[in-house]
This record gives structure tokens, C-alpha cells and sequence, in this order.
């Protein structure tokens, strides 16, 4: 088993949060996990709608409402 991958896009506003995953998943290997921390409350329906579009698993924590946690399996 692989170990995640930590993106950190807190205080980044987006697009980003998005970005930084889309730049990881590009170079990741199958059936690799992503843990993605981000600050932008828009982030949870760009990143939702991303990974339900691309069928990618994506299990979201809301910590507060500055902080989101995406649990993401490629």
C-alpha cells in the first residue's frame, strides 16, 4: 500500500485547491490517495463535482468553515 499524498491548499484561493489536485493526480500512479486540506469553501463544489465527474472516490471532512479535508482515491 501506497502512502497519501498531502496537498496543502490552505489559503489558497480558487481555482487552486483544484489545481494542485489535478497537477497531482496527472502524475500519480493507479489507485494512489490523496489527502487534500484546503481553506476556500468554494473548493468543496469545485473538487465534489471534479472527482463525481472523473469518477474519482472523494470523501469530504468539513473541520470548520475555513478548513476541508478530501480524502481522494484515484
Amino acid at each position: 500500500m501506497t502512502e497519501h499524498i498531502y496537498i496543502d491548499a490552505m489559503h489558497k484561493p480558487c481555482p487552486m485547491p483544484l489545481l494542485m489536485l489535478k497537477r497531482e493526480l496527472k502524475k500519480s500512479q493507479d489507485h494512489q490517495v490523496f489527502l487534500l486540506k484546503a481553506s476556500d469553501p468554494h473548493s468543496e463544489l469545485d473538487i465534489l463535482r471534479y472527482c463525481q465527474l472523473h469518477q474519482i472516490s472523494c470523501q469530504l471532512t468539513k473541520v470548520s468553515n475555513h478548513e476541508f479535508h478530501y480524502l481522494i482515491e484515484s
